[in-house]
């Protein structure tokens, strides 16, 4: 009965491809001529372990677990193909490191990782995972979809840098600017002692699904013209989201 449960686990994992990286619970069932109460079972069991992840449209994707199994997989295939060379851009156009992050149960996960060749060292790695509430791409997923808002603090919003928001209302506050705003900005606020500036990704249906940021050293990053540096940023962040079939309406 176990080897079985492992085997359909397999199966349903085997699914997801680089064509159909979203699928709902009826559609696996089917694929594998399965009950859809018995690969429900299945796929929560995998949902609870972080292997899948489910959306607001109640459709499946590969999860994070993927990724601390083995940082060279990207959770969505699309997102790297498509959003290396752009991020690559802000690379090349100013002197830091550049992440895309996604949200998984109050962290943001760094899901790419991109350094120009004359940054200063931002220990930050491929599928690392940091507070949401204390990073920049991770403000713009929580500014951006306010159902994480809750999850996030209710794990308490401890002290992670001098400047770390550690108040409800002043976090809130701070997400309400950031979705005027439209981009993020995190001062010292985390372990990494760095600025950083983000902006959002979002998904062909409009809902932002990830983040991309430049994070540099805060004397680096101050010294810039940041207006052009947040332009540079926001404009990457709507790049990748045409390349995932985000249609912005004017």
């Amino acid at each position: 009965m176990l080897i079985g449960s492992v085997k359909r686990a397999i199966d349903i994992l085997s699914c997801f491809t680089i064509d159909e990286p979203v699928l709902g619970n009826a559609e696996i069932a089917e694929k594998l001529n399965l009950s859809r109460s018995t690969t429900h079972h299945i796929i929560k069991t995998l949902c609870n372990e972080g292997v899948l992840i489910r959306d607001g449209a109640r459709r499946y994707r590969l999860g994070w677990k993927i990724i601390d199994w083995n940082n060279g997989v990207m959770f969505q295939h699309d997102i790297y193909n498509k959003a290396l060379p752009l991020v690559k851009g802000l690379t090349e156009q100013f002197r830091g490191t550049a992440h895309i992050g996604m949200y998984d149960k109050g962290d943001v996960v760094f899901v790419l990782r991109v350094s120009s060749m004359e940054a200063d060292f931002v220990p930050t790695f491929l599928g690392d995972r940091k507070p949401a509430y204390s990073t920049s791409t991770g403000k713009v997923l929580l500014a951006f979809n306010r159902k994480y808002l809750q999850e996030t603090i209710s794990s308490g919003l401890s002290k992670q840098g001098p400047n770390t928001i550690t108040e409800v209302n002043e976090l809130k506050r701070e997400l309400a600017t950031v979705r005027k705003q439209g981009y993020s900005i995190s001062d010292n606020e985390n372990d990494t002692s760095t600025y950083a500036i983000a902006a959002p990704i979002q998904s062909y249906s409009g809902e932002t699904i990830a983040s991309v940021n430049l994070v540099g050293p805060i004397s680096y990053m101050k010294s810039v013209n940041i207006k052009q540096m947040v332009t540079s940023i926001v404009n990457t962040g709507k790049a990748v989201s045409r390349e995932l079939g985000y249609i912005e309406v004017m």
